[in-house]
């Protein structure tokens, strides 16, 4: 369905400026179990750091027009595309910063998603509809909600926070002559397979997709991902940018995530944080008024029983625990949290601690 374009739709609380700017990290602080935040990890694989820690050598030299084409084509043989498909970035969030420059018209994003794009495009200037998921329908995208004479779709796949994985063939649907549809695919190597994935769609119109490599590889304070899509729509994309737009541990992070090796490494951790998922939404989903959306991200989406979100991510905070607020996400609100997906001791923790916090609302109900 459609819903309202104003950006007052959050419901949000606590004081925030703007909530469409409200992401996972500011709940975290000293002292607190992270499950606000999805970065799988607390730190990259050793191998990972020693390709870091071996470009540090270079870095009294600019980063060069090889060093970014060797990036580009890693990329694309990656992904069965061509070097000039590809688009190196400071983490797939630059590619939303990058959107105004497009020039849409009438821009869509699809909600509840995550937030920077549209946070992006209104202080362009440029008016955004939103289209709202319907949880009785398991936040299923209906492509025939988005208005027809929209020039910049934009949707994740799998979506934040909802985790659900919308099928590759809807999202097809969507693209058309003269409009860019943008699927953020930030979490589309923690599924399984990745099979819903757009990645190697060269062949369809308009299509740009946004990867992410900080969260399968704990590079969140690194910035790196890169934008897929037919050569003129990346020129258009990048046009303006600095010089030197990326750096050279970027680069070399980039080159050492998508070869095969690590490839396989990821897809492991994907079939491994699919079994950690659903022990966890069980534990959780047997919990007295709680709901959790069905899906495959290595994240939770969970309903609380009405009245009791505030409190509860409140105590859950007492006691230790950084959980992700909903209601800054539009469509949803503050009896929704967001939870990551952890290991048996930590899941197993939580879930206690949310039992008790619940138990703690309901007597002083």
């Amino acid at each position: 369905m459609v819903g309202e374009p104003g950006p007052d739709q959050t419901g949000a609380q606590d004081g925030d400026r703007d909530p469409l700017r409200h992401h996972g990290d500011v709940e975290v602080g000293p002292g607190l179990v992270d499950l606000a935040v999805n970065v799988l990890g607390e730190a990259p694989p050793p191998w990972l750091r020693a390709r870091l820690a071996a470009a540090l050598d270079d870095l009294a030299a600019y980063p060069s027009a090889a060093d970014d084409a060797a990036a580009r084509e890693a990329v694309a043989r990656r992904h069965g595309r061509s070097a000039d498909e590809v688009l190196v970035l400071n983490g797939s969030a630059e590619g939303f910063a990058l959107l105004p420059r497009l020039a849409p018209r009438h821009a869509v994003v699809v909600h509840p998603g995550f937030t920077e794009p549209e946070a992006v495009l209104r202080d362009a200037g440029v008016p955004v509809t939103r289209v709202l998921t319907d949880q009785a329908d398991g936040h299923r995208l209906d492509p025939h909600a988005v208005p027809a004479d929209a020039d910049l779709v934009v949707v994740g796949n799998p979506t934040n926070p909802t985790g659900v994985l919308h099928p590759r063939a809807t999202l097809r649907t969507l693209a058309r002559p003269g409009r860019v549809l943008v699927v953020d695919e930030a979490f589309a190597d923690a599924v399984p397979g990745e099979p819903e994935s757009l990645a190697d769609a060269a062949d369809v119109p308009g299509l740009l997709v946004l990867r992410s490599l900080t969260k399968t590889w704990a590079l969140a304070g690194l910035r790196a991902g890169y934008a897929l899509g037919a050569p003129e729509l990346l020129g258009r994309l990048g046009a303006g940018r600095p010089h030197w737009p990326v750096g050279t541990l970027v680069l070399a992070a980039v080159r050492a995530c998508v070869e095969p090796s690590a490839v396989a490494e990821s897809a492991e951790a994907a079939r491994r944080l699919a079994r950690l998922r659903a022990d966890q939404a069980a534990a959780l989903g047997a919990l007295p008024g709680v709901r959790v959306q069905d899906g495959v991200a290595p994240y939770l989406l969970l309903t609380l029983p009405p009245g009791t979100g505030v409190d509860v991510r409140e105590r859950l905070r007492a006691n230790g625990f950084a959980v992700r607020r909903g209601d800054t996400f539009p469509g949803l609100g503050p009896d929704h949290i967001r939870v990551a997906v952890r290991g048996p001791q930590v899941a197993a923790a939580f879930t206690r601690a949310l039992a008790d916090a619940l138990r703690a609302g309901a007597v002083a109900a």
